[in-house]
């Protein structure tokens, strides 16, 4: 067996030991590493700006629409009625254009129709631009517009004239 001798220990006793020391240092380890993320750490959060004060939106919009020609051999002739026309102030600014590359153009026909900067739902939103074919071959693209008024903007959408 094993030699019980004073300063001798049995293999079994030494693997105990080793064990013992090995879980000790696992778990100083473990508790520093702990220790460590317990400390508050540096803060990097950068906070968003503050609210912009409320915006004064008016939105008018005008209903506008073709008059019913005189009838002609008792049948009454309808001409298409204009779009509806509305027209949105605000009194914040609206953001610089966003530059935009326009894709190849699918036919000569078509005529690209640039990116702008609407009003929706409180707030501006960008609308891509893309080509479009006209509604007939003199049309021509008007497009939409800011205007500042005193200290509001007027928004006017885009028309084929």
């Amino acid at each position: 067996m094993y030699s019980t001798s004073p300063g001798h220990r049995s293999p079994p006793a030494v693997a105990y030991a080793t064990a013992r020391h090995l879980v000790h240092l696992c778990c100083g380890s473990f508790l520093v590493l702990l220790a460590g993320c317990a400390a508050d750490p540096e803060s990097h959060l950068v906070s968003a700006p503050p609210p912009s004060s409320p915006t004064n939106t008016v939105v008018t919009t005008t209903t506008t629409s073709a008059p019913l020609a005189a009838p002609h051999n008792g049948y009454a002739v309808s001409q298409t009625p204009q779009p509806v026309v509305s027209t949105v102030v605000v009194t914040q600014a609206p953001p610089a254009l966003q530059p935009e590359v326009a894709l190849a153009q699918p036919s000569s026909a078509h005529v690209w129709l640039a990116g702008y900067w609407t009003w929706r739902n409180d707030r501006y939103e960008w609308m891509a631009g893309h080509w479009e074919l006209p509604p007939n071959s003199g049309a021509v693209w008007v497009a939409p517009r800011w205007e500042r008024q005193g200290n509001a903007y007027k928004f006017t959408e885009g028309y084929w004239e």
